[in-house]
């Protein structure tokens, strides 16, 4: 395993970090875990060298927290860092600071939470979070030494990312998402510099893209691939193109099976800051902008949106579209749409009450987007 820097702290992480919110699940629910196989996971990757696990309060419908709790016993706890998140959303109050930290820590069975951040912080929620004084809670949590230190996850502008980071010297690190398709997208490579200028820790989510950028490979990006001068998988091609940055401090993989935990663990062991030669590089940008001219909604189902009040599945929908439209695949994914989808959870249903609009780190124009989708892939 390669260990890289952690901002200011005096520590090395593990190039690759586990992420748990899309481990293995049972009869497609995501909130019945298969702890077995998700337990044999995560254990192989700390025997491996991953010393960085990182969660968070909604993943696998509130019980990620719950299942790792169970996952690191057996001393596995003492060998990493953990890292979990304040569901921001959820803070009305002061006092739901203290309730919802205290129930995390019950849950994954700990005393302390190495990396604390404030989930997914966008312009209105840091606002929110800040006239609540978070800040002010938080000094507190951390001499209590139930907090070790306190960053964010991010999902919003760029200027608004500065205006967070420059807010506070308590910030040791972030969360920003990150990959060769999103260097100008929200944070970006400039935030991710920026932030790194400044001392901070900068932890990537998303490095391929919610898998967008492993599956099903266009022939036109393949033909991209395969000409490229070091032939790889493309899941290596993304995570080596984010290990390249010398400023990622950490690269999250939300892992759903014991090959894909096997294979970025090798990965990882491969990794460097600068290993990439110049003519590799014109290789993403071509990729980049191939991919650009394919892919109309910017969804990598990370399921926030979800539950939709009207029940739609809002991420298969897209995916649904986006797969039609990308791999030029119209009647399969009609097919698709009217045959392995449940009336019960299709665009149509959407009654644009708006509620997945703010929960939406993309920033997607879901209803629009479903309303466009279900009449392009519907039939009836």
């Amino acid at each position: 395993m390669q260990y890289r820097t952690f901002g200011r702290l005096d520590w090395r992480p593990s190039a690759l970090g586990f992420g748990a919110m899309r481990l293995p699940i049972l009869d497609d629910d995501p909130a019945q875990i298969d702890e077995p196989e998700a337990t044999r996971m995560v254990r192989y990757a700390i025997d491996h060298g991953v010393n960085y696990v990182d969660t968070a309060y909604p993943y696998h419908r509130e019980n990620s927290e719950r299942f790792l709790g169970r996952a690191l016993q057996d001393g596995y706890r003492e060998r990493i860092k953990l890292a979990t998140k304040m569901p921001c959303w959820k803070i009305e109050k002061p006092d739901d600071f203290d309730r919802y930290l205290d129930e995390q820590l019950e849950k994954l069975q700990t005393d302390h939470i190495d990396f604390y951040l404030l989930h997914g912080l966008n312009e209105k929620r840091w606002s929110d979070m800040s006239s609540l004084g978070v800040l002010r809670w938080a000094e507190g949590a951390i001499a209590s030494g139930r907090i070790g230190h306190l960053g964010f996850s991010f999902h919003d502008k760029l200027d608004v990312f500065k205006q967070i980071v420059d807010a506070s010297d308590l910030w040791l690190f972030c969360q920003i998402q990150y990959n060769f398709m999103d260097v100008e997208y929200q944070a970006g490579t400039e935030g991710l510099r920026y932030a790194a200028d400044r001392g901070l820790a900068v932890v990537v989510m998303e490095p391929l893209r919610g898998g967008q950028l492993t599956k099903s490979i266009p022939p036109s990006i393949q033909d991209l691939w395969d000409a490229a001068p070091v032939q790889r998988s493309p899941a290596e091609h993304a995570l080596q193109w984010v290990w390249n940055q010398p400023e990622v401090s950490v690269v999250l993989s939300g892992m759903s099976t014991f090959e894909q935990v096997q294979e970025n663990v090798a990965s990882a062991d491969r990794s460097g800051a600068g290993t990439l030669a110049p003519e590799g590089l014109k290789v993403y940008a071509r990729v980049r902008e191939a991919y650009e001219e394919l892919c109309p909604i910017p969804c990598t189902a990370c399921k926030y949106c979800l539950p939709c009040p009207s029940g739609v599945n809002i991420p298969r929908v897209f995916e649904i579209y986006n797969d039609a439209i990308m791999y030029d695949s119209m009647e399969r994914g009609q097919m698709v749409y009217e045959n392995f989808m449940s009336e019960d959870e299709r665009g149509n249903l959407c009654i644009e009450c708006g509620e997945c609009l703010d929960k939406c780190p993309q920033q997607i124009e879901i209803p629009d987007w479903l309303k466009k989708a279900h009449e392009v892939l519907c039939q009836n």
